[in-house]
């Protein structure tokens, strides 16, 4: 058996279901096995990756194929760990050390979305909190941890059915809530009107064959002539054990089970009928599965196997003809329960009512800072485009005093009386005259004829 399944017994429930196609042909040796289905929980991934490493080391393998479910539980196995290849435990440690970085970015997205920024976070503490792996060492992986993964696993999967449950009881109570706030917006002709299509709906889905009892012959003998294709009264329970045990693992796993409860099903719930419900049909296919391995899981190791399915068929009650109450033949919740719910429901929208007043005061502040902030914005490009302006006028003046100085050449004779003027003003203020203007030429001397 391989580890995959053989640890399937403890740590992986199916939580998805679908019919089963079987192949007319007969199977091929070298056929893979289905993978397990997912079990739903938050560190699935790590559980498959460690069982696929696992499952490369000859050493383990061969120690579990010879280990119980309860050796694996109690976490004997674990011990095993210390005698596994190098290669392997390697594999293993950048797993963990992987897995760890990822609930790492986990929290710290938690911790952005619910705290202030630059809180120094302590992700020892944090770890703490994950039950699947041991957060004081965060490097490698070690015997504890192997123990660890397989306790939570354990623990988590024998509280989805009930989780299960409890979220189909809330969905439940949620449409009928949603359907009376529905008749309380129509005037009294429309709701006698709904309430009567309503309750012809409930009769419509009530109209359906009889449901046998899940496990029982009546449900068996049925697969066999339908699903199976042979004679009813040639049936026969270890070959029908065999002919749906897919895998060949020597057990029926829960997946393996519920596949057989399709016919059953398909009587009651349809796609195309608006008064059928595909969430009650998985919630009645659970149902079954749990009412099964009530009866026959003897040691209650979520398999069944083939002694634990022939004794079933020794029962008192496995030839009982009874017919089996369907989900909206039972009473899910109470209306005590649903009141309680419905004031959830208030409270819940009333801090929602609250919150959205919260954020409309917040963008009604955010709008008039806007406001502001434009009138600011407004009054500096004011500011700036009246300082451009000053800073033009005041360059022009310069320009006309430089006019002004290019015509000391053209001047009168300056007066003796007047005192020269230093070389540096000079110097100064001295402009240089155009090229193509003719220099003055300079006075000639007089010639005197004697």
């Amino acid at each position: 058996m391989q580890l995959s399944w053989l640890l399937a017994a403890v740590l992986f429930a199916a939580v998805a279901s679908v019919p089963i196609d079987r192949p007319k042909a007969e199977k091929k040796a070298e056929e893979t096995p289905p993978e397990p289905p997912d079990t739903g929980l938050y560190y699935h991934r790590y559980l498959q990756e460690v069982i696929n490493v696992l499952e490369t080391d000859s050493h383990f393998r061969e120690k579990l194929q010879a280990a119980n479910a309860e050796d694996i539980k109690s976490g004997k196995l674990s011990k095993e760990l210390d005698f596994v290849s190098h290669h392997v435990r390697t594999k293993l440690d950048e797993l963990k050390r992987q897995e760890v970085s990822r609930l790492r970015m986990l929290l710290k997205a938690k911790m952005d979305a619910t705290m202030e920024q630059n809180v120094q976070i302590d992700h020892l503490g944090l770890l703490k909190q994950f039950e699947h792996l041991d957060p004081q060492n965060q490097h490698t992986f070690e015997a504890r941890d192997l123990e660890l993964l397989i306790q939570a696993a354990t623990k988590d999967l024998e509280n989805y059915d009930a989780a299960h449950h409890e979220e189909f009881k809330r969905y439940e109570m949620l449409k009928e809530h949603e359907r009376r706030e529905y008749l309380k917006s129509l005037d009294e002709e429309k709701r006698r009107a709904e309430e009567a299509r309503f309750q012809e709906l409930r009769q419509k889905h009530k109209e359906h064959p009889k449901i046998n009892v899940p496990g029982s012959r009546d449900q068996l003998k049925e697969v066999w002539e339908e699903t199976d294709g042979l004679d009813p009264s040639e049936f026969n329970p270890k070959t029908f054990f065999k002919l749906h045990d897919t895998n060949s693992d020597g057990v029926l796993d829960e997946q393996e089970l519920e596949a057989l409860f399709t016919k059953e099903l398909e009587k009651v719930y349809d796609p195309r009928n608006e008064e059928d419900d595909m969430l009650e049909m998985e919630e009645e296919r659970l149902r079954m599965r749990e009412h099964v391995m009530k009866n026959v899981d003897l040691n209650q190791d979520r398999l069944v196997t083939l002694e634990e399915f022939l004794k079933s068929t020794e029962k008192k009650e496995f030839n009982e003809a009874g017919g089996w109450e369907t989900v909206d033949e039972t009473q899910v919740y109470s209306e005590a329960e649903l009141q309680r719910f419905e004031a959830e429901l208030a409270a819940q929208e009333a801090e929602l009512g609250r919150r959205a007043e919260q954020l409309r005061r917040q963008h009604q502040d955010l709008q008039e800072q806007q406001v502001r902030l434009d009138a600011q914005k407004k009054e500096y490009q004011q500011a700036v485009l009246h300082m451009e302006q000053r800073k033009t006028q005041q360059g022009e003046a310069p320009v006309e005093e430089l006019k002004f100085q290019a015509q000391a050449p053209h001047a009168a004779p300056a007066d003796p009386a007047v005192p020269a003027a230093p070389v540096h003003a000079l110097e100064q203020n001295h402009v240089e005259p155009p090229q193509n203007q003719q220099q003055p030429s300079p006075p000639q001397p007089e010639v005197q004829v004697q």
